[in-house]
């Protein structure tokens, strides 16, 4: 089973991007879909981007999109998340997560069962 974690995250002023790296161990990365999920202190956890085993299929949540976008290095067993055009709302501990299965593309919280420790997200003027 692949393990995750997560790096990248920090304090930013709005309209900073960051980039945020998971990084998994083991030989099945490859084959797992990996989304990116976000809380914010009182809220639900919400699905903000996921990318295909492959890299070539990805969601992107509407409160993100044309901001954020999704990929994958698969030789690295990394998954990137890239947010531009940050702004307060996104002030969050951002996860990646692993679905129960493998091949299996979800943006269903439900559906995933290995999720990295999560990295702070803060945007602050």
């Amino acid at each position: 089973q692949v393990q995750l974690a997560e790096s990248g995250g920090g304090s930013v002023l709005p309209g900073a991007s960051l980039r945020l790296s998971c990084a998994a161990s083991g030989d099945t990365f490859s084959t797992y879909a990996i989304g990116w999920f976000r809380q914010a202190p009182g809220k639900e956890r919400e699905c903000v981007a996921v990318v295909n085993w492959k890299g070539d299929n990805a969601y992107i949540a509407d409160s993100v999109k044309g901001r954020f976008t999704v990929s994958r290095d698969n030789a690295k067993k990394t998954a990137f998340l890239q947010m531009d055009s940050l702004n307060p709302g996104d002030t969050a501990v951002y996860y990646c997560a692993a679905p129960k299965s493998p091949l299996f593309f979800t943006i269903l919280t439900t559906s995933y069962g290995t999720w990295g420790p999560g990295t702070q997200v803060t945007v602050s003027s």
